[in-house]
């Protein structure tokens, strides 16, 4: 059964990307906890980070610096944080978070109600840095 991350990879959902090449996307998260908030997903559908072959993982962070220095050129944060929890979706992923205080980082914070224009001004403001 496919995950919810192939399904925004394959079209079914739609996902405001940020940036995309052969074998990864980045897009921003549906439930951010802060505006800026971006999930690194490899287009393999993988359960567990750590069972990338090699390469992959390595790429996979290779992609994840250039988007994280993207999100930190458009979006006023002191860094970009980075998160590997791997328990929301059985699917590889690395959240890319910025940081103006390490309470922006907490998974038990309320998650933004972003509007449509919200993430599309986020969205324009990555991909254009």
């Amino acid at each position: 059964m496919s995950t919810i991350f192939t399904k925004i990879i394959n079209g079914e959902i739609p996902s405001y990307k940020i940036a995309e090449d052969e074998n990864f996307v980045a897009f921003l998260d549906a439930m951010p906890l802060v505006k800026g908030h971006t999930l690194i997903v490899p287009k393999k559908e993988v359960d567990l980070i750590f069972d990338l072959e090699s390469d992959e993982y390595k790429n996979l962070w290779g992609f994840s610096q250039k988007v994280a220095k993207q999100i930190k050129k458009a979006i006023p944060c002191i860094r970009v944080g980075i998160a590997v929890v791997g328990l929301e979706v059985p699917h590889a992923h690395i959240h890319l978070i910025p940081l103006n205080t390490v309470e922006d980082m907490n998974f038990k914070n309320e998650r933004l109600k972003l509007t449509d224009e919200e993430y599309t001004e986020i969205q324009k403001s990555i991909i254009n840095s």
